[in-house]
C-alpha cells in the first residue's frame, strides 16, 4: 500500500525499489497493476501455496522428534536437517528439500544449536595426532613459490 501511496505522488520505480528493499522489476509489475486496477489491484492474496505441513501435522513432528534419531532408527542422538526431511517423507509422505525444512523449523521457532562443550569421549591425542599426521595429506600442497602460468592447458600451470 505504500507502494500505491508512492505510486499516486509520482515517485520514480528505482527510488521506491530502493526505499522498499525490492527489486525495481516488481515495483514495475506493481505500477501497471495498479494503474490498470488502482490500488485494490496491490492487496495481498497470501501466500502463494500453503505450507505442506500443517500446524497440526508440525505437532506431531515435534512429539516425533523428541522421541529423538535413534528411537527412528539413526545411530547418534544429532538430528539433521538431512535426518528431519527423511522423517517427514516417512511419516507424512511430503517432500521437502532440506532449505525447506530449515525454513519449515524457523517458522515455528526452532534454531540451529549447537553443543556447548566438547564431547565427553573427545581423545585429544588422537586429535592431534590426526592433525599432525593425516589432515597434511588431505589438505595438498601448497601453492609453490614460483611463478606459473594461467593457463591450465600448460605443463607449467600443473
Amino acid at each position: 500500500m505504500e507502494a500505491a501511496e508512492r505510486f499516486r505522488q509520482g515517485d520514480e520505480n528505482p527510488i521506491i525499489a530502493h526505499d522498499l528493499r525490492v527489486s525495481v522489476r516488481s515495483v514495475q509489475r506493481w505500477r501497471r497493476a495498479w494503474s490498470q486496477d488502482g490500488p485494490r489491484a496491490l492487496t495481498s492474496r497470501g501466500p502463494a501455496s500453503l505450507p505442506l505441513l500443517s500446524d497440526e501435522l508440525f505437532a506431531v513432528l515435534e512429539r516425533e522428534l523428541a522421541k529423538g534419531p535413534v528411537a527412528h532408527g539413526w545411530p547418534d542422538q544429532t538430528w539433521t536437517l538431512s535426518r528431519i526431511r527423511t522423517l517427514i517423507g516417512r511419516r507424512f509422505h511430503k517432500s521437502y528439500t532440506w532449505q525447506g525444512v530449515a525454513a519449515l523449523l524457523k517458522r515455528h521457532g526452532w534454531s540451529c544449536q549447537v553443543p556447548a562443550r566438547r564431547a565427553i569421549e573427545r581423545d585429544e591425542t588422537a586429535v592431534a595426532g590426526w592433525v599432525k599426521e593425516t589432515w597434511p595429506s588431505v589438505e595438498g600442497p601448497w601453492r609453490r613459490s614460483t611463478p606459473g602460468s594461467s593457463s591450465r592447458t600448460k605443463p607449467a600451470s600443473r
